[in-house]
């Protein structure tokens, strides 16, 4: 039983994020790169955000509940603030890359958009946060014990592997309008961004009040989601195409060479 658990809580954390790993990141080389890069960069924002958060706790009086509480709040929302200044960082850093792939490329052009590279970077983020929120959680459910047998909630599991569901896509929307905004220098977009992700980590406090909590973040998801695909150049007429799974007719005129063959003598 608790294999199972094991199985299905990691389905649901993140058998979303492993499709689009294996149908859009895997084959490229340049995306895998990405990819690991930016979680790197993620676990760096862990560090520095634990260490604020270590060295206040230990500054600080610990048989005060409720300062230990308030500190726990703090090292959160330093911890958002810290990962999303590690990803403009990186932002940086891809842009650059990209200036340098494109300077080396035959055709003048980088290989892969600065688009796909938001969009892997911000999967990166979400993967890896996702394994750092859930792994613990998941190691638990194997077992031995039963959930709620102490009165608790017996839902504890399966919220948290939907929460990180969430939280993995969000990370990728999120990737997504950053990175567009900080290239068309669009301030009020990152501060939206970095609103809605402390708005979330602020939500998670609310647990084990899983209404409050859980219907929020999937719907800040749900619209985080729409603006990231209005952002990647996404329309309601694609979608159409998409799942007609029609090929418009290629209404384009070849154009062929003026030279001609030499007669033979």
């Amino acid at each position: 039983m608790g294999a199972a658990v094991f199985f299905g809580l990691a389905g649901i954390a993140f058998g979303p994020a492993l499709a689009l790993v294996l149908l859009t990141v895997a084959a490229e080389p340049l995306r895998v790169i990405v990819l690991v890069a930016g979680a790197f960069f993620w676990l760096v924002s862990l560090l520095l955000a634990s260490l604020v958060w270590f060295i206040s706790v230990h500054l600080s009086d610990r048989e005060d509940a409720k300062l230990q509480y308030g500190l726990l709040i703090f090292g959160a929302a330093v911890s958002v603030l810290l990962q999303e200044a590690f990803r403009f960082a990186y932002f940086k850093l891809l842009k650059k890359a990209d200036e340098g792939l494109a300077l080396i490329s035959e055709d003048g052009r980088s290989p892969i958009s600065l688009r796909q590279m938001a969009y892997v970077s911000g999967l990166s983020f979400g993967i890896i946060s996702g394994v750092f929120s859930v792994i613990n959680i998941l190691v638990d459910s194997i077992g031995p014990g039963v959930v709620g047998i102490h009165g608790d909630s017996p839902y504890y599991f399966i919220t948290s592997a939907f929460l990180t569901m969430a939280l993995v896509l969000l990370h990728t929307f999120w990737g997504v309008i950053f990175f567009d905004a900080c290239e068309k220098r669009r301030y009020w977009c990152l501060g939206l961004v970095v609103a809605t992700h402390l708005l979330t980590s602020g939500l998670t406090f609310l647990n084990p009040w899983y209404e409050a909590s859980l219907v929020p973040i999937f719907l800040i998801t749900l619209c985080m989601g729409l603006w990231a695909f209005v952002t990647a150049g996404g329309s309601f007429h694609n979608i159409l195409k998409c799942l007609s799974c029609k090929q418009e007719d290629d209404s384009r005129v070849m154009m062929y060479s003026a030279l001609q063959v030499p007669l033979e003598d």
